[in-house]
């Protein structure tokens, strides 16, 4: 079911847990950035910045180029990817019992009350 580690997907979800790294990610979605790129909208420190986009690389969801002053952060996808199809499991699960739930209760509301009577 799992098509990640289990130490790699705790690190993406505690990567993912905090709203300014979900933020950094979106941001890094749309194509390559620079640290000040990505700090622009952020009321927080570049030293903050960079403290979050060291959780994103340690949980591999993110890399830093290596040219010279410029060191542009990409967005790395497979553990992302990793992610969504280990939710996606239980999400097919979880459908599968819900599904089963509103067909049982469709069977008991269309129950004859009658019928039921007779059968006591």
């Amino acid at each position: 079911m799992a098509t990640a580690a289990p130490d790699a997907l705790s690190a993406t979800f505690a990567a993912l847990a905090d709203p300014t790294r979900r933020a950094i990610l979106a941001r890094l979605a749309r194509g390559n950035a620079t640290v000040l790129e990505l700090a622009a909208p952020f009321a927080i420190s570049l030293p903050a910045v960079s403290k979050h986009l060291k959780v994103l690389e340690r949980a591999g969801l993110v890399t830093r180029g290596q040219r010279a002053q410029f060191r542009p952060c990409q967005l790395r996808a497979r553990p992302l990817r990793d992610a969504a199809s280990w939710i996606d499991a239980y999400r097919e699960q979880w459908e599968q019992r819900l599904d089963r739930m509103a067909d049982y209760l469709d069977q008991l509301q269309n129950r004859d009350p009658q019928r039921d009577k007779e059968d006591r």
